[in-house]
């Protein structure tokens, strides 16, 4: 058995169907699934990704166009492989039942085309529109962990720390077993606000691994986030033995935005998103309204004396957030070096300056290393980066 390093972003959501009808709102209208696929497959050099917005029927119709007519092709141990990419199906379900403080996002990942077909069919009974991604769904989380289980799918609560509609933000007022089966979860998607280093200051985090996605809702912010997975191949399977460090598989490097520049980072006053101090009065523009930060919030939750071994977490931004790095120098970028990924983990410093700047060139290389400055980011406002 060998294995190889994949790179996989598993919270893409999808923003039209194929009869260009909105499925997530605030997604952009190109980004349909045959769109996700060729962009992550041919651009990206994403080698697992996760839609989603799967259990959509419009969604399930296009990849069945997909499978007959034009390449896809279902895997024996799950996933569905476009050209270099395997798609894994996914549901982001809003759940906020008697138990929860707020309401909490969480991911439902299934390994073929049948079981997110029976997932839709119990889910539909559960929420108002299932055309719609993101839907509130009304039940308890333990019993959608429970079908979710049954369906032999994968359970990972979402963006656990922003300050709206996630597990820590919202979901709980102090430990994740006040609304979830702690057994039946298989993983933390840990949100642009947070890192390793943070997450791993609450001991009950300890015994899961932790997945950075993009949460893209659009077709450039495929890979914002991700992570690098040591696996036999790129599939349903293999993704679950990694999650859980089964026969070698695992996660092997995280790679995300610094928190700071995350747009939940600090806590801000609501009015005017200056930093404020908890229950404070902004000094800036008199508001006594503010949003609290992911930072604030794990500070409150905090009770690791030990930590864990992890994964390097790496700091790293898109491509198109660097200063001076625009879509005709991205273009130049992956005409001579293919993907994405080749150009932020393969390309060596003295090919990039036969393409780019030495100084956009040093920027890539510093932030490949994890050593880009930040400025902070809070109350929705992302914050920026500081090129060397």
């Amino acid at each position: 058995m060998a294995l190889s390093s994949y790179f996989a972003d598993l919270h893409i959501h999808i923003g039209r169907d194929m009869f260009n009808k909105p499925v997530k709102i605030t997604g952009a209208k190109s980004l349909t699934l045959s769109n996700i696929l060729i962009e992550a497959s041919r651009h990206k050099g994403m080698d697992l990704v996760g839609v989603i917005d799967s259990h959509v029927p419009a969604v399930q119709s296009e990849l069945r166009e997909l499978i007959a007519d034009r390449g896809a092709r279902p895997l024996a141990d799950g996933g569905i492989q476009y050209e270099r990419t395997t798609l894994i199906l996914g549901s982001e379900v809003e759940v906020y039942d008697s138990l929860c403080q707020g309401p909490m996002h969480v991911l439902c990942f299934f390994p073929d085309l049948e079981s997110m077909k029976a997932f839709t069919e119990w889910l539909k009974e559960r929420v108002t529109n299932i055309h719609l991604s993101s839907q509130r769904y009304y039940g308890t989380a333990k019993q959608l962990q429970y079908k979710v289980k049954e369906l032999a799918g994968l359970f990972i609560p979402a963006h656990v720390f922003t300050p709206f509609k996630s597990l820590y933000g919202k979901g709980v007022k102090r430990s994740l077993t006040e609304v979830l089966d702690h057994d039946l979860i298989d993983g933390i998607e840990l949100g642009l606000s947070s890192d390793t280093k943070m997450a791993d200051r609450i001991e009950e985090l300890h015994p899961f691994s932790f997945l950075t996605n993009s949460d893209a809702h659009s077709l450039a912010k495929i890979g914002r986030e991700y992570q690098k997975m040591h696996l036999e191949s790129p599939s349903f399977r293999e993704l679950s033995w990694a999650l859980h460090q089964i026969g070698g598989r695992k996660i092997t490097a995280n790679y995300g935005m610094n928190p700071l520049l995350g747009k939940y980072h600090e806590s801000v006053c609501l009015n005017c998103t200056e930093p404020v101090e908890e229950g404070t009065i902004c000094e800036n523009c008199g508001s006594d309204k503010w949003v609290k930060g992911v930072a604030d919030r794990i500070g409150e939750l905090a009770d690791a004396d030990t930590y864990p071994s992890r994964p390097p977490y790496v700091h790293q931004v898109p491509l198109e957030y660097l200063p001076s790095l625009g879509p005709k120098t991205l273009e130049k970028l992956l005409s001579v070096f293919g993907t994405e990924m080749n150009i932020l983990h393969h390309a060596s410093k003295q090919a990039l300056k036969e393409v780019v700047s030495e100084k956009l060139a040093e920027a890539i290389i510093t932030m490949r290393e994890g050593n880009l400055q930040a400025v902070p980011g809070g109350g929705g406002k992302y914050g920026k980066v500081k090129l060397p």
